[in-house]
Formats: C-alpha cells, structure tokens, sequence
C-alpha cells in the first residue's frame, strides 16, 4: 500500500514542480516579450532590436586621390558603434545602392516584406515588431564632378521639384538651341532638329524616373513610419518629408566657413593693417555644365562662398587683406561669388587661373606676394601645390612658425616629442611703404636698400598658406611637410556613436532630447526636427597624429613615414 502511495505522490509534486517552472517561465517572458496567435514570440521595445542601413555605393577608385569622407569609411564605424551599444550583429543590416531607383526599391522591399511577417524571425522564431527597427538612409543623390571632390557627406536636398525645373531649362535651352541653328543653315535644321529633340526625350525619360524612384522612396519611408519604424535620415533631406532625426554632416557653408576661418587665425588677420595687408586669393571650382550639356547648379558653390565671405569680408572691408588679382575688395559682397569661380572640369584649368592671379610684373620680376589660397578641396589644393613650385615660390607652411620644424612635425607625428609654437613677428607697415628710414648717410641708405630689397623678394616669394578639405591619402605627405597647410574631415567615429545612441533610444520608445549633440532644425521644409550634428575638424600636420593616425582614419605608411 506504501510503494503504491509513493509513485503517485512523487508524481504529483513532478506536475507541481513543472507548473511552477512554466509559471515563471512565463513570468519572465511577458517581461520581455508578447505572444502572438502562432506561438512566436515578438520583441518589444526593451529589447536593441534590428537597424537596417541604406547607403550610396562608393564609385570605383582607381588611386588615393579620394576624400576620406566615404560612406564606404563611414559604415565600419557606424557597425562597431551600434554593437557597443547593444545592437547584435546579425540584427544590423547594411544594403548598398548606386542609384535612387535601385535604393528606394530596395527599401520598399525591405518594409513590405517585414510588414508582411516575411523575413521577420531570426533562428530562434523570434519576431521583429516595427516599433523595434530603425532605418538609417542616406539617399542617393546626383553629384557633379567637382562636388563629389568633397566627399560624400556634402548635404543636398532631395526633391521632384527640382527635376521639373531641370526639365523646364531643357525645353528652354532645347528651343534656343533650335532657333539658333535655323538662323545659322537650312541645311543643318534636320540634323539639329533631331538632336534637339533625342536630347529632350532622354532628359524627359531621366527626370521622369528619378521622380517617380523619389516617390517610391518617400511612400516606402512613410508607409515605414506609419508602421512604427523609426526612420533616420543622413546626409541629404528630402523636400517635404520628416523623419524621426536627421543627420547633418557638411554643407557647402561650413566647408567655406572652416577655412576661412583658420586663415584668420593663422595670418592673425585681427593685428592686421592697411600699411601691412596680407594677400589671400579665393578659389571657387564648379563644374559649369553637366555630363548630359546642360547648365549645372550653382546653389553649392555659391553657399561655399557665402561662408566664406560671412568670414573674410569684413577684412576686406578695412582693407587689411586684399587680392592680388583684385577679384575681391573692399566693396566685394558674399553675391559675387562668380568673380572667383572657374570651370574646374576642364584640364589644367587651376594652373591657369592661379597663373593669371598672380602674374608677375614683368618677366624678371619676383613672385607676386601671396599670404593664403583657399582652395575649398584637395583636389584643387594638391593642383594649387604643383603651380606654386612651378611660379617659384619656396618653403613651406611651416616657415611662418619658425620653431616648427619638419622634422619636429615628423616627430610629434611618430610620437617622438611634441610641438612647441611662438608668433611670428610681423611689422605694422610693410617695409616698402615704411619712410622712417634715416637718410643722412647715403652708404647707409643704400646698404639698407639692398637689404631690404633683398627681404622682400624673400617674402614675395614665401610659399603661402593653401587650405583644402576631404583630407585625401594622396595630400597627407604635403601636408606633413608643410606644402599643404591644412585640411578638414568629419569626425566620423563621433557621429557613429551619437547615431548608435539614437537608433537605442528610438528603438525604445524614447525621445533624443537627452543627447547633447541633437537640436531641432529645419529639414526639407519641415520644422522641429532632431538633428545630430558635430564641428568639422580641421586638420594640419600639429595635430594630424591625433586627428587622422590615432583613431585609425591613416597609417603612418599613408602620411609616408
């Protein structure tokens, strides 16, 4: 009776023991998670959840003369930052498209499919709720010729109004095109005509599907949001369209501003005077017309200037910095940005144009005094480099810091010893326009002359300070050596971690008024919307080693050491 009692109450406390377990199993799981009809379980907001990247695919580069500022660069980062704040590796996705047609496709695959509870789960059955994923896109955008030398990161808006208006040129051009010709030969009308007319048509068919891919792409995003998901844009906005948070990395203006900028600080402008000006010539490139022979925008070129100028203009003004080519003065204003803008597209134009700049009096004369160059990007800067030896100037940028020395520079940057820095004195009045000069001893007089001669011809012809941006591989040797004095990059790895921490935080539910680097700006047209945004840094061969060498953007094989 004993041995039949025991199986059964050992049985029993087997079955409470179990129900306990599911009890708390069960416990934990609504904690975490919800059950569906299928017996899935779906991840809630406490969890990292999924993000899925869309970027432009990188073109195919052919050397190192390519800006630093890639997406191709900028996704490692972006990869290892999202893992450091708790996203899973198999719930980051990264997809690639070098066209707006193929990535809003892409995209709306991706949302509809995970609408649709296809491609939802992961090994363990586990679902994927909307409010748990975020998108981080990047629209592709067209890009000229010399707006691509800045990089990827140049923020443009995106918008169907523009491809309309583009249209409405080409009709325009089209029919002067045609009238023109019909004036010139009876003959030629036909062949004209046709040209004309298979030029209208392929413009047409272009524009007409790069609005309709802008249109799949904004339904895709706001079918996404509608969704839950969470959509975060970087880089270029789309007209009309708000998402979750937008990343802004650099634009035309601050390219411009940070430039001018640090020749203000390095020619100390501000203990400038009219006696002693000092010489700075701006360079503008652009690219006058497109691949398919129609005008090209003109709106990034102007905003680079209007940096510029919101800089460099008030000295202008007084008088204390002129242009030797007399392109800028003092009644100069940040809307005559076409008086130093050049068609950079064709070959040798930089030579050219610096030629011409500065000229020399006559054939025997020295080199024409030049201070500082603004050349907006490496491209231009690496081209402005070769001139200036050709037109025989000498030295480098590190002779306006006398204790600074290459071999210091290369020794800070291998880590050997650091700089150390003084100003240059530099006199109120230019010797030439100073008549303090005692005169009663005619030896003197013409010893002093001499060697005064001497010290300007020295000075008219010191390398100047050239300014670029996009911290090309291909310029980092100039740079160390002084030839180039600086350039900027973004800090890439800051903005991956503050666009980590935004994607946790939506993904949670949570708003990004907590993060230090987020205001509310204005995004196509739409108001209050959170943007992540950082300072550019500049970078000269002082702090090249913790800028470029330490977070690992270069070796030291790059800056050839």
């Amino acid at each position: 009776m004993v041995f039949t009692r025991r199986p059964a109450a050992v049985l029993t406390a087997i079955v409470a023991a179990c129900a306990m377990a599911i009890s708390l199993t069960a416990c934990t799981t609504d904690a975490n998670s919800q059950d569906t009809a299928d017996d899935q379980t779906t991840v809630t907001s406490s969890a990292p959840g999924v993000v899925a990247m869309f970027t432009p695919s990188d073109g195919i580069t052919l050397n190192q003369q390519t800006p630093l500022n890639k997406w191709a660069k900028l996704t490692p980062n972006l990869t290892k930052a999202l893992t450091s704040a708790g996203f899973k590796k198999g719930d980051i996705s990264h997809t690639t498209s070098d066209s707006l047609d193929k990535q809003s496709r892409a995209i709306q695959d991706y949302v509809v499919n995970h609408l649709s509870g296809s491609n939802t789960t992961d090994d363990a059955g586990i679902v994927i709720s909307p409010d748990n994923i975020t998108l981080l896109v990047a629209p592709v955008v067209e890009a000229d010729a010399s707006t691509r030398q800045y990089g990827d990161y140049v923020s443009q808006e995106l918008s169907t109004a523009d491809t309309a208006e583009g249209s409405d040129s080409t009709d325009s051009s089209d029919s002067s095109n045609s009238s023109d010709s019909s004036d010139s030969s009876t003959g030629s009308d036909s062949t004209d005509d046709s040209s004309s007319d298979a030029s209208k048509t392929v413009g047409d068919s272009k524009n007409a599907a790069q609005a309709e891919a802008v249109d799949r792409l904004v339904s895709s995003l706001k079918l996404a949001k509608e969704s839950g998901m969470h959509v975060v844009l970087m880089g270029n906005s789309i007209k009309g369209y708000k998402p979750d948070a937008f990343v802004r990395f650099s634009d035309a203006q601050a390219i411009g501003k940070l430039q001018a900028e640090k020749i203000v600080s390095k020619l100390e402008l501000s203990k400038a005077s009219k006696d002693n000006p000092k010489y700075i010539e701006v360079l503008m490139p652009y690219t006058a017309v497109d691949e398919s022979g129609e005008a090209s925008d003109s709106t990034f070129v102007q905003e680079a200037f209007r940096g510029i100028w919101q800089v460099l203009g008030a000295y202008y003004q007084k008088g204390v910095v002129e242009s030797p080519s007399g392109t800028l003065n003092g009644n100069s204003t940040e809307d005559d940005w076409q008086s130093v803008a050049y068609d950079a597209s064709k070959e040798g134009s930089t030579a050219k144009v610096l030629d011409a700049r500065l000229a020399k009096a006559d054939e025997h004369a020295s080199p024409t005094r030049i201070d500082g160059i603004i050349a907006m990007n490496d491209y231009i800067a690496s081209e402005v480099v070769t001139e200036l030896d050709d037109l025989g100037y000498t030295g480098s940028a590190a002779d306006i810091n006398p204790q600074i020395t290459i071999s210091g520079i290369v020794g800070n940057i291998t880590g050997k010893k650091d700089l150390s820095r003084s100003d240059v004195p530099d006199p109120i009045k230019s010797p030439e326009k100073d008549d303090s000069a005692d005169s009663t001893d005619s030896a003197d007089t013409q010893d002093d002359s001499t060697a005064t001669d001497k010290t300007d011809k020295t000075k008219d012809s010191q390398w100047p300070l050239v300014t670029g941006y996009g911290a090309y591989v291909s310029n980092i040797p100039s740079i160390v050596n002084g030839k180039q004095w600086m350039t900027g990059i973004e800090d890439r790895q800051t903005l991956a971690e503050n666009i980590a921490e935004a994607c946790a935080l939506l993904n949670k539910g949570q708003t990004l008024t907590s993060m230090s680097s987020v205001r509310n700006t204005e995004v196509g047209g739409k108001k209050k919307v959170p943007t992540i945004s950082g300072p550019l840094l500049a970078v000269s061969a002082s702090n090249l080693k913790v800028t470029l060498i330490d977070p690992g953007y270069i070796s030291l094989a790059d800056a050839g050491l």
